[in-house]
């Protein structure tokens, strides 16, 4: 294999290696993790190509960060920073590397980085976790749609794209994506949740919402060793067999004791109306002088991290699109490509939090973090650290230079802001959002 040299501060050899590299990102997923997982899955070219495979794997990283263009597209890119442009490839000889690099290493590398990331959020000793799903759409094809399946529509007319689903464990604080599984959209949430429990261990807890309070499910998660915080039906019967202190009871689900909190939640909005929520929530956090039911109840609402970063994932990096690849073999790549890429730029928000020490990295704007790292690619800038190490780098700074306001108690209604309809919704809607005052009651079982 080539030796990379360096020509000037901010590029690497001018070889068939050069155009291999995240800008900025190359730091977090660097040329050793690439390499280690093209060899563990027995990946790495038997002859030096002009495409070799860590090259490959660096340009559908690259396209993670550019999903609105094609691949010749992205290749521009990624040499544009470059002394001495290499040629670029046909569209066929980039199908065919890539076809050749396949999943494997992608799965590997995404092994490799994946984890809670320093700094994550944590309540009296325990890393908070969430744990939930969400669908992507893939390029209507007979491959993908027999592997992925659909919506189902009529009997006899198919429903929209072809949708994968896709279960992620994410760490609350830094939105770090501890593991991922994904596949056929026909396969539910809890189904796959068992997958992702090999990833649970002592010392965390996790949060999920009503769809996981499963006998089954709470079972594993227990036997993990991990706690967990559970939202369940709010008439779902659970005899009490001890009552608490804090108006709080323990009860059995299977061979599991949990702890069960009914809450009524009061929520005063500033020049708008009083609402009133009520939540039962599970965990085998069960000594209550030590886990109070009120701030348990708070800290539920944690469980949204994992929604926003959700919405980060396929809003602001993958942008609504349908994902570009027409076999399922390419939409497994993608896919972790892009969990890949986007655990490169959490974990670089949650340095620049840890090395900081006064900002969060709930406060760091992804948005500002993808556009400044689309930049260093295309810059070819700060692959290689420098003999002075910079903690913090350029995306860093950017994020840290315009940081998202605190957090507010605020709420805004649900609605839907683009109906099937093209005809104005009958009465009137309310789409204000309101500064709330937050109090909990907790009910007595």
């Amino acid at each position: 294999m080539d030796q990379s040299v360096i020509t000037r501060p901010v590029a690497v050899a001018e070889t068939v290696f050069a155009p291999g590299h995240l800008g900025e990102l190359t730091q977090i997923v660097s040329f050793d993790l690439v390499d280690a997982a093209l060899e563990a899955t027995r990946s790495v070219q038997r002859r030096v190509r002009m495409l070799p495979s860590r090259v490959v794997v660096y340009l559908l990283l690259a396209g993670a960060l550019f999903e609105q263009i094609g691949y010749r597209q992205v290749w521009a890119r990624l040499v544009s920073g470059l002394n001495g442009r290499p040629a670029a490839p046909t569209s066929s000889a980039l199908s065919q590397a890539l076809r050749r690099v396949g999943a494997a290493p992608l799965r590997a590398l995404f092994d490799l980085v994946a984890g809670p990331g320093a700094g994550g959020a944590r309540w009296r000793g325990l890393l908070v976790c969430a744990i939930d799903g969400t669908s992507m759409f893939t390029p209507d094809t007979p491959a993908n749609s027999a592997a992925f399946s659909r919506q189902t529509g009529r009997p006899d007319a198919a429903a929209g794209y072809p949708m994968l689903r896709v279960l992620t464990v994410v760490a609350c604080g830094t939105r770090t994506v501890i593991d991922a599984v994904f596949g056929s959209y026909l396969i539910g949430e809890t189904t796959y949740a068992p997958q992702l429990f090999d990833c649970l261990k002592p010392g965390m807890l996790l949060l999920a919402d009503r769809n996981f309070a499963v006998a089954a499910l709470v079972e594993k998660i227990s036997g993990t060793g991990a706690q967990l915080l559970i939202r369940c039906k709010d008439n779902r019967t659970l005899p009490s067999i001890k009552q608490l202190s804090d108006r709080s009871w323990l009860a059995r689900i299977g061979p599991v004791v949990v702890r069960v909190v009914d809450a009524e939640i009061v929520m005063r909005c500033q020049g708008g109306p009083r609402r009133v929520g009520r939540y039962r929530l599970i965990t085998t956090l069960t000594d209550e002088k030590r886990y109070p039911a009120a701030e348990l109840v708070t800290l539920y609402h944690q469980r949204w991290e994992i929604e926003t970063s959700y919405f980060e994932l396929k809003s602001t990096i993958l942008g609504g699109r349908v994902l570009r690849a027409r076999t399922p073999d390419g939409v497994a790549q993608e896919v972790y490509a892009l969990l890949i890429t986007y655990q490169a730029l959490r974990t670089t928000i949650a340095d620049t939090a840890l090395t900081t020490g006064d900002f969060t990295a709930d406060r760091g704007s992804f948005t500002i973090a993808v556009n400044t790292a689309r930049d260093q690619l295309i810059h070819a800038a700060a692959i290689l650290a420098g003999t002075t190490i910079d903690l913090i780098g350029t995306i860093g700074r950017a994020v840290l230079a315009d940081p998202l306001p605190p957090r507010r108690a605020r709420t805004s209604p649900r609605v839907v802001k683009r109906a099937i309809s093209k005809h104005r919704t009958k009465g009137q809607i309310d789409r204000h959002t309101y500064k709330t005052q937050i109090t909990v009651h907790i009910v007595p079982g």
